[in-house]
């Protein structure tokens, strides 16, 4: 079902904002975050109490006062003199970086990927993400469809009516998040987060269907989350945010070649970084990769192609049904690696292997080397 935009009368918001505008808040004027997922469905509960046939737990004296006043500089010192150690930030990295070819950018971590997997599953749910794909052995986990609720616009209605009809809102666009993660060969782990959109658009002239169709992939969206997820392994969001800075200069590495009539993408890396970066923009793009076999340098993909614009039905086409509803069927293909010394080259293929000249294929071929510049 598409999401509803409700409107709401003017008399009725009046009344409402006049009523309730004691109850909105600094931090909701001022908050400036560009992404939130958890606030359309998590709601505040209450704490619980001890039930009264239940006794109270009883609490570590270690952390009491033992009485009268206690300075900083006292508990330091007896910390001191009793040989206790403190732990600081028990899940922090040992390095980690985010490195960056043209508009992909990902994260390099020390952390071999069996300890990592856990800490990227608490991190999608701690965002109010659920996941629908959840596969260590594949190395892929994916999250639903949700919508991002900082998008929604902060005016003076929402900010007094949005704790009580926040449902009526909507942005009309919802996201979805697949991270794939690669084992290096110094035994740490390479982490690709790719964002897939959709947004809700009429269909008729009237403004009465819609439908949904895919949008864009956002690639500061992925580095948000990037940048997000270095804070959840540890580093401090400074540190963080330096790490995102550093990743910004980078040449563009990635062209449209021909060859005999065949055109491909050819990539300024090896093989092994190619080979990664490729399986980035195909889930980034549109594709559906079925299969992977990377010892032949192959992956087995189905695609969609675009719905050309079509004309408004007439009246018969409306009365009878005969609409332009038909959405192309999905296509197989095989995206190709080749392995050139230090570049790599990315060809299509059809689905029985051999070398794939349509239109689709150099519209495929366009499309990966936009986004891997």
């Amino acid at each position: 079902m598409p999401l509803q935009k409700l409107p709401l009368s003017r008399p009725i918001v009046a009344a409402c904002a006049l009523a309730l505008a004691g109850c909105s808040s600094v931090s909701n004027v001022l908050s400036g975050d560009k992404v939130d997922y958890r606030s359309g469905s998590t709601m505040r509960e209450s704490t619980l109490d001890v039930p009264p046939d239940l006794t109270q737990l009883s609490r570590d004296s270690r952390y009491l006062p033992s009485g009268g006043s206690v300075s900083a500089a006292s508990y330091q010192s007896a910390r001191a003199s009793s040989g206790a150690t403190v732990t600081v930030a028990p899940n922090q990295l040992g390095t980690a970086r985010i490195e960056r070819a043209g508009n992909q950018r990902w994260l390099v971590v020390d952390m071999p990927p069996e300890q990592l997997w856990p800490k990227l599953r608490s991190f999608w749910q701690e965002l109010g993400l659920t996941l629908t794909l959840d596969s260590p052995e594949a190395g892929v986990m994916e999250t639903e469809w949700a919508e991002n609720r900082a998008k929604l616009p902060n005016d003076i209605i929402r900010r007094t009516l949005g704790r009580v009809l926040d449902s009526l809102y909507s942005t009309g666009e919802v996201d979805r998040y697949r991270t794939r993660v690669e084992r290096t060969a110094q035994g740490g782990s390479e982490i690709y987060i790719s964002h897939r959109g959709m947004e809700e658009v009429y269909v008729d002239q009237r403004q009465e269907i819609t439908r949904w169709q895919p949008r864009p992939a956002d690639p500061e969206l992925e580095a948000v989350m990037l940048t997000r997820l270095l804070t959840h392994l540890g580093q401090s969001p400074e540190q963080a945010r330096t790490l995102h800075e550093q990743a910004r200069q980078a040449p563009a590495r990635a062209r449209v070649v021909e060859q005999g009539g065949t055109i491909g993408v050819q990539i300024d890396d090896g093989f092994d970084r190619a080979w990664r970066r490729l399986g980035l923009s195909l889930d980034r793009s549109g594709f559906t990769v079925e299969d992977r076999d990377r010892a032949r340098g192959l992956y087995f993909v189905r695609y969609v192609p675009p719905r050309p614009p079509q004309p408004e039905p007439g009246l018969l086409g409306r009365m009878f049904g005969r609409g332009n509803d038909e959405t192309p069927s999905p296509q197989r293909y095989r995206i190709a690696l080749q392995s050139e010394g230090d570049r790599s080259l990315v060809l299509v293929q059809n689905e029985q292997g051999e070398p794939d000249r349509s239109q689709t294929a150099r519209r495929i071929v366009n499309l990966l080397a936009e986004d891997l510049r």
